[in-house]
């Protein structure tokens, strides 16, 4: 009997490394087998030097993209376009502050100048100067905010479709954030700003319709990021934030790429007008 289950239990240690060396595999094989959805696509990421718009910018090269990385600061966006020119990405980096009409007209003008055109806008850049509540949320960091993050969406989209109309369509992802749907007290004109976000990619794909261009949002979730660092730096704050998921977990910049890359392909071509939430079974209704 004792070798019996000696037997059993060497079994199930032969099984249990089995299983472990093709999950080790078939993670290895993913990595290695990025589809090439995106190839012969030009694509334009704001904020993109870093965190949540670095992943994306990276993600969409990978698939074959042509992509203009941005970023208020040049030394930022040359130390991310060096980061994916060092991985044969093809890529190409322009300063620009989305709250410059200057800016965000030569970083279009760039685009279209380096790679051809553009066919792919995703609206990454966003402001939050002060952390308050509501009632105690200055005017001056209430402007900024709904400057930034939902004005120059909006000039940023009347900008980018006449370079779309050239190529016969395009497509265009804002990034909001799951406090638009559960609002944080101490993001509070954040989460507001976060909230018109998925209005005003309702109205966008209205419009866009119209131009081929389809027009999607995306909710991210507490990303491990620096801007998330107030809510995950400290263990207990970052429990909670876990427990706020049901995956019981923070999310990784490279998940929220994954969202983007597939809302700009043709797997997504009867996709318009959509705010997708991806912030680990978080509450996503308004």
């Amino acid at each position: 009997m004792a070798l019996l289950w000696q037997l059993v239990r060497e079994s199930r240690r032969t099984e249990r490394r089995m299983f472990r060396a093709f999950a080790s595999y078939s993670v290895r094989r993913m990595s290695q087998t990025t589809p090439q959805r995106l190839t012969g696509k030009v694509a334009v990421v704001t904020a993109s030097s870093d965190g949540i718009g670095f992943a994306i910018a990276e993600r969409l090269a990978q698939e074959g993209a042509k992509v203009v990385v941005s970023s208020r600061k040049l030394p930022n966006v040359e130390r991310a376009v060096a980061q994916l020119k060092a991985k044969n990405l093809a890529v190409h980096g322009v300063k620009c502050h989305v709250g410059s009409a200057d800016d965000r007209k030569a970083l279009f003008a760039e685009a279209e100048k380096h790679f051809g055109g553009i066919d792919i806008l995703v609206s990454n850049a966003a402001a939050n100067p002060e952390m308050s509540t509501l009632f105690e949320c200055s005017e001056a960091a209430w402007e900024k905010i709904f400057e930034i993050n939902v004005k120059c969406s909006f000039l940023l989209t009347k900008e980018v479709v006449p370079y779309m109309r050239k190529r016969g369509g395009g497509s265009i992802v804002y990034v909001s954030s799951i406090a638009g749907y559960s609002p944080m007290q101490l993001l509070s004109a954040y989460s507001v700003s976060k909230t018109a976000l998925f209005g005003l990619t309702k109205v966008a794909a209205i419009d866009g319709a119209l131009e081929n261009i389809r027009v999607n949002c995306v909710a991210p979730g507490v990303i491990e990021t620096k801007f998330a660092q107030p809510l995950i730096s400290d263990a207990n704050s970052k429990e909670v934030a876990e427990n706020q998921t049901l995956l019981k977990r923070i999310g990784q910049p490279h998940e929220i790429a994954g969202v983007v890359a597939f809302l700009v392909s043709d797997d997504s071509s009867y996709i318009t007008g959509e705010n997708i939430a991806a912030a680990g079974g978080m509450h996503s209704r308004l």
